[in-house]
């Protein structure tokens, strides 16, 4: 039975449509919430895959949320692992500090669906089954490219998207994992956040019925993709 474990900072930014995805596939989800588990005692090693997913706060903000520190020792062991690793909005800017890069405010929200402009390695990555299909960006902070990384997106406002390392490492700054059909629970749970970057709900909430199941189909086939690479049968 292959094995997975993904660190979760609040309840519904989780797996989403990789979950069923992921089961299919044979593997046993099991998630740590990492504002009250014990990280001290997860063995970031041993999983087939881990999975570090978003949340509401910056990289940088161990100040403010002490947990972080032992998050980062989690991401370091596994990458100096090099067993696969998948990093969303948060986790892949975790990723990136570990790996020495840098991580700071955006000075804007990108908080919308967006097409990915794709550079040549993103061009042969999994990434280019999106074609044009727009992606949920909602973050406020972006990384780095990490040394050694492969550099594989931008967009006109955020130029570092997504990065890789090898075949086992990826790090996406958008949230290609999202339940469209579960974008309600978004938007309540960022409600203060969207409303200080005057971003409208209803924009979004049209936005995901429009999308969603487009943007479903070829998330599935990235994932699929990757996991072939990172996790060869």
């Amino acid at each position: 039975m292959k094995t997975v474990i993904a660190l979760r900072h609040v309840h519904f930014e989780d797996l989403g449509i990789f979950e069923p995805l992921l089961k299919e596939r044979g593997y046993t989800i099991r998630y740590i919430d990492a504002t009250i588990d014990d990280l001290t005692a997860v063995d970031a090693v041993a999983p087939d895959l881990m999975v570090v997913l978003g949340g509401p706060i910056g990289a940088f903000d161990d100040g403010f949320h002490p947990f972080l520190k032992q998050e980062l020792a989690l991401v370091r062991q596994r990458l100096d692992s090099g067993r696969p690793l998948l990093g969303i909005c948060l986790g892949a800017q975790l990723m990136a500090r570990a790996l020495g890069a840098k991580v700071y405010p955006l000075g804007v929200k990108e908080i919308c669906f967006s097409p990915l402009d794709l550079s040549e390695h993103g061009r042969h990555s999994p990434l280019a089954l999106l074609g044009d299909v727009p992606v949920l960006h909602w973050h406020g902070d972006q990384f780095d490219i990490p040394a050694g990384a492969a550099h594989l997106a931008s967009t006109a406002v955020g130029p570092n998207q997504a990065f890789s390392i090898g075949d086992a490492v990826l790090g996406l700054q958008f949230h290609l994992e999202a339940d469209t059909t579960r974008i309600e629970q978004w938007l309540v749970g960022h409600a203060c956040e969207l409303a200080r970057a005057g971003v409208s709900r209803n924009m979004l909430r049209q936005q995901a019925r429009e999308i969603g199941p487009r943007l479903e189909a070829v998330a599935r086939q990235i994932l699929e993709a990757w996991l072939d690479k990172a996790i060869p049968a």
